[in-house]
């Protein structure tokens, strides 16, 4: 799927030519997507409880392909709006499904690198739509930007029926009763039978399925477990291991796009261009460097997760955001000051950003969405993950909106020194509320977050590694 973020940061520059929007109106085109993905997160999470994981996903390709042909289509301001609120409804829906999906489907020793794939997916998307904005910036003013917005819809089409020749998350399957469906989804899904038998065990387990419970009281179980009851469970009366994967998840969410991404990522055009990048074309090349570095770095962390383990990478990425964004602020504030082109500033400025970039997406970028999907119980899984990405998309909307109305109130240095101490802030957070999950089973999580855990005691998931 060709990234929004990637086409509409490059499509900005011209629609703003073409249909003669303000800074403000700007502003909310770009974030106004990630307050309807707000909605569709939240709503994604009690559906995908009820109609399963893949039919799920099959939703939000099918709403991003109809907000794509809208915006594509765009005769003025409001259809556009129309066709952004739509795609982010299902943007909302696929940034909640696919990690969960992903992280249902694969074993503890693959979690980390299967449930990075659409963040990597996305990476590539961002970079497809940077290279589409390249070359259709070369058509007329009215036909470019509507087919870099338009031709979105083709590849959701082809993941609405793709996903369908995939299976259901087995977990999903054991919550509704289907045991043997399960059962046969985790033969093909593990490496040996035997890795099969004992996840099924386990799943079975955290289901509240024993080996005494009769097909009666599987099915009637199942008929409980549709979602409800879910958010008392979260907020009302949360056992204090819940309550810390709560605070974990809202958190890591809340600072992956308070330390300025989407910024860099939506407004480099214009980063670049107050640096002294001037040209369209020049603008347009910049950011396919982005890009690139973006696709990079987390193809090393999709490996890198596995091995040297979430928490880990969390804070190298997060120390190396605060550098950058440091040396960034520093180098676009004397640009701001200077009346003569400083040439070392405007490249310094370009490397920071790659930095920035690259730190971003070795570590808290990738691990957000596969920290969050594997933390919550199986219960509060689908719904306890959409608070996150509730969190993760108002914040995204909150900087997509007022980045321009920032910088221009404290100077764009200024907004990345903020930004700075912000990742500051996440690297204590993450230091201090974050336990490391790598090779834990899903069902094992709950004890990973408890007070008493004992990170030295070898659970049953380290056994069958060691075996």
């Amino acid at each position: 799927m060709i990234s929004d973020t990637g086409v509409m940061s490059g499509a900005m520059i011209f629609i703003k030519d073409d249909l003669k929007i303000s800074d403000t109106q700007q502003e909310v085109l770009a974030g106004i997507l990630n307050l309807c993905a707000l909605v569709g997160s939240l709503t994604a999470g009690r559906i995908s409880d009820y109609i399963g994981r893949r039919y799920t996903i099959v939703i939000a390709s099918l709403l991003f392909m109809v907000g794509s042909v809208l915006m594509g289509y765009g005769p003025n301001y409001v259809i556009l709006m129309v066709g952004r609120c739509v795609a982010g409804v299902g943007v909302g829906f696929a940034l909640l499904i696919a990690p969960i999906y992903s992280a249902e489907i694969s074993s503890a020793k693959s979690r980390g690198f299967l449930t990075s794939l659409p963040e990597l997916c996305i990476g590539i998307g961002i970079l497809l739509g940077y290279i589409a904005n390249y070359f259709l910036g070369k058509l007329t003013l009215k036909l470019g930007w509507r087919l870099m917005l338009g031709l979105a819809a083709v590849p959701s089409l082809a993941l609405a029926l793709g996903i369908l020749a995939l299976p259901e998350s087995p977990r999903w399957l054991v919550m509704q009763g289907k045991l043997g469906k399960a059962k046969k989804v985790l033969l093909q899904v593990s490496n040996t039978e035997q890795e099969a038998e004992l996840r099924f065990k386990d799943i079975k387990i955290a289901a509240g399925i024993n080996e005494s419970s009769t097909e009666e009281m599987v099915m009637k179980l199942a008929g409980k477990n549709h979602g409800e009851g879910v958010w008392k469970d979260l907020f009302l009366r949360p056992s204090s291991s819940v309550r810390w994967i709560l605070i974990a998840a809202v958190g890591i969410h809340f600072f992956e796009h308070a330390t300025g991404i989407e910024a860099v990522m939506l407004y480099s055009p214009r980063i670049f261009k107050k640096a002294g990048v001037t040209t369209k074309d020049k603008l347009l090349l910049t950011t396919i460097g982005v890009g690139v570095t973006k696709i990079t770095f987390l193809i090393i962390a999709s490996f890198l997760l596995d091995k040297v383990g979430r928490r880990r990478l969390l804070l190298v990425s997060t120390g190396g955001m605060v550098c950058s964004l440091t040396v960034l602020g520093f180098s676009l504030t004397m640009v701001d000051s200077s009346q003569e082109k400083l040439y070392w500033a405007l490249a310094l400025s370009i490397m920071a950003t790659y930095i920035f970039v690259a730190f971003f997406n070795i570590g808290l970028g990738p691990v957000t969405w596969v920290y969050s999907s594997e933390i919550f119980p199986l219960k509060l899984r689908a719904q306890g993950a959409s608070i996150g990405v509730a969190v993760n998309r108002v914040m995204n909307a909150i900087v997509s909106m007022s980045f321009i109305s920032i910088y221009k109130a404290i100077t764009i240095g200024g907004s990345f020194f903020m930004f700075a101490g912000i990742s500051i802030l996440a690297w204590l957070f993450f230091y201090f509320f974050l336990p490391e999950t790598k090779g834990k089973a899903l069902e094992e999580m709950e004890m990973v977050f408890s007070k008493n855990y004992n990170k030295n005691v070898t659970t049953e998931t380290d056994l069958r590694q060691n075996a």
